[in-house]
Formats: C-alpha cells, sequence, structure tokens
C-alpha cells in the first residue's frame, strides 16, 4: 500500500507536537509517527529510535550524501533534523499513513516531493505573547535561547501561506477536532478506525 502523508508543522510553541500525539494515540491502526533522525543531544526523556533517531553530524552529512533522506534542514546552527526515506516505506509497509511532526521548510519539502499524496498542515496560534507563555513554560529556554527561538517564529510565521490548510492552536479540544476531522477526510477514513 502507498499510503498518505499528513505534515504538522508550526512554529515552536505552537502545540505541533501535542496535536501529532493525540491523533497517534486516537488513531493507532490508522497512522504512525515518522521518527525524524537529529544531530542535536538527546534530552533526558528522549528515547532513541522512538523520539528521534540521535546521529553525529558526520553520519549525517554522510547520509546527506548518499540520498538517503526525503528531506533534511539544517535547523539551529549545527543542528540537523531530517526524515529518511526507509522511515516512509516502513511506515507504508505496515499499511498506515505516515504522520510528521516537522518543522517549516522540512514539511514544505515533503509536500513539494510528494504533492497530492501530502497534506500539509500549519499550526499556530493567534498572538506572540502565548508562544513565549509556553516556550517559557517548558523550562528549557534561558534569555538568550529565548530570542532565538522567537526570531526564528517570526520567520516560520512568513511561511503559513504555503501550506494547505492552516490549525488554530488556541482552544486544544478544538484544534484536536479539527486535527481529526482533517485527517481523517484526508486518507478517507471514518472516525470507527
Amino acid at each position: 500500500m502507498k499510503g498518505k502523508l499528513i505534515i504538522f508543522s508550526a512554529p515552536s510553541g505552537s502545540g505541533k507536537t501535542t496535536v501529532v500525539r493525540h491523533l497517534l494515540n486516537k488513531f493507532p491502526d490508522l497512522l504512525a509517527f515518522s521518527v525524524s533522525a537529529a544531530t542535536r543531544p538527546k534530552r533526558d526523556h528522549e528515547i532513541d529510535g522512538k523520539d528521534y533517531y540521535f546521529i553525529q553530524k558526520h553520519d549525517f552529512r554522510a547520509k546527506i550524501g548518499q540520498n538517503e533522506f526525503a528531506e533534511w534542514e539544517e535547523v539551529y546552527a549545527g543542528n540537523y533534523y531530517g526524515t529518511y526515506k526507509a522511515e516512509i516505506e516502513r511506515i507504508w509497509a505496515e499499511g498506515k499513513h505516515v504522520l510528521f511532526d516537522v518543522d517549516v521548510k522540512g514539511g514544505l519539502k515533503i509536500k513539494e516531493t510528494y504533492r497530492d499524496n501530502a497534506l500539509a498542515i500549519f499550526v499556530k496560534v493567534s498572538s506572540e505573547e502565548e508562544i513565549i507563555r509556553r516556550l517559557s513554560g517548558r523550562g528549557t529556554e534561558d534569555e538568550k535561547s529565548l530570542e532565538t527561538r522567537l526570531g526564528k517564529v517570526r520567520y516560520e510565521l512568513s511561511f503559513e501561506d504555503k501550506f494547505d490548510v492552516v490549525l488554530m492552536n488556541d482552544d486544544l479540544e478544538k484544534a484536536l477536532q479539527e486535527a481529526e476531522s482533517l485527517v481523517l477526510d484526508f486518507v478517507g477514513a471514518s472516525a470507527e478506525q
């Protein structure tokens, strides 16, 4: 089966990971998560092969040269992220559709490659103040890294109109319901699956 690809991209703090986790829990027989490769250090709560495939920069660059990625990006200086083509094929072989939680540029590259077989969803909140509140609430950002992330948020917001759909995430329950409908409509499935 050649499945479909559902791409969730968003600026930091918009809640895309929460939406993706909800969809995976809601539709486990329909969707599977595409685990990205990353060169950044693993955080304490993360599991290699589940959250990311953590690899060294030189290995990542070698895999770029071997054309192993459907998309890749240097997201923050020196930190590379990418989607293995083999990961997409693995999920399709399981008879599931691929669910992505990727940065904005990566999401657009996947959409460009897979075209009508991919749905690109841009998740956002209505105010920068809400993003600052969410990012500060994580406890992972100091003032300098928060400012770096906010600069990237502003930049990523400029790509909103290149996505198929914008999902507003000011009200989480409403956003989750809308995300469910978007996915089911796109893959042609019913809510009972």
